[in-house]
């Protein structure tokens, strides 16, 4: 049995949304230090600002400024700050009431260690030496001992509003292909495509996940497929993808590997894109160190007759 692999993997896209009314005007006075939050039509005032009463479902926009001091109404001690978060060094992260909301609003606190920080204790905004319109124009919170802050009565009414954000969003993790896709990948480092036979329906799966996604029991009977096969669908690629050194446009296909009961997906090259069809008949390429197949190119055999491919689509 080959050893079960493992190994770092991240998931990483940017975000883009647009704003509300509300959500844009918030922003906007974090650029121009100016902490805004919602008033509801019973007179709470929420921070940080919604567009719907969160009780009643009502549209709310009256917009009312808050100060930047507040109270810590709980907290939690982040020992090792993880990469993107708002202070590199140990922080707490806390919810603060600012003197003039209802309700709390989420961020970072600076204090040297958990024993100094304790829900009543006193807050102010530290803000970020350069602003942009995002919640990260707060750099933090950190103690303030002195009196709460008077606001300018700021009615959300600025030039230039911000009107949309980019939230990067991004997953790191540690994947486990387990027994079964482990051993595909074995396979692939010496040039073979092993799938595993269902021991029902007797399809051959590839990857296999270790069991048949049809008949749901396990698989446990290898089966090299292939090396050729027949594309079954494609799209072409025409937005370059971040760290992919690939020159749009491009062919991504599903192809059904010969002896394989399921298509796999993969990259073709070696044709321009626009020739590119279903049916047609393909082999890999392999990458420079020979461990994965880089693309697949036209092998110059006869299109695969669609009745062949037509259950794989």
């Amino acid at each position: 049995m080959p050893e079960v692999l493992k190994a770092p993997l991240v998931v990483e896209f940017p975000f883009t949304r647009s704003l509300g009314p509300v959500q844009s005007a918030f922003l906007t006075g974090l650029r121009e230090q100016v902490v805004l939050g919602v008033r509801t039509a019973d007179g709470r005032t929420l921070v940080p600002p919604v567009e719907y009463d969160p009780v009643t479902a009502e549209e709310i926009r009256d917009l009312v400024e808050v100060a930047p001091t507040g109270t810590v109404t709980t907290w939690a001690w982040n020992h090792e700050p993880r990469r993107g978060q708002p202070l590199a060094t140990p922080f707490a992260w806390v919810l603060v009431r600012l003197d003039g909301a209802d309700t709390a609003l989420l961020h970072a606190l600076d204090a040297p260690g958990p024993d100094s920080v304790r829900t009543g204790m006193r807050v102010r905004v530290r803000w970020a030496p350069e602003r942009s319109g995002a919640i990260t124009d707060i750099a933090c919170f950190e103690p303030y001992d002195g009196p709460a802050a008077e606001p300018a009565g700021h009615d959300g009414d600025f030039e230039d509003m911000v009107t949309g954000i980019v939230a990067p969003a991004r997953l790191d993790y540690v994947y486990s292909p387990g027994r079964a896709q482990s051993a595909y990948i074995a396979g692939l480092a010496q040039r073979r495509t092993l799938g595993e036979r269902c021991p029902s329906c007797r399809k051959v799966y590839v990857p296999s996940r270790g069991a048949c996604p049809t008949c749901g029991v396990a698989t446990a009977e290898q089966v090299e497929v292939g090396p050729r096969g027949t594309v079954t669908t494609y799209c072409i690629v025409n937005i370059k993808a971040k760290n992919l050194d690939i020159e749009v446009p491009y062919v991504y296909a599903h192809i059904a590997l010969d002896g394989a009961g399921l298509a796999l997906h993969g990259r073709i090259g070696g044709i321009p894109y626009d020739e590119v069809r279903m049916g047609l008949r393909v082999e890999p390429v392999w990458s420079e160190d020979g461990r994965y197949p880089d693309h697949y190119r036209p092998t110059g055999e006869p299109d695969a007759d669609y009745e062949t491919y037509k259950e794989m689509l």
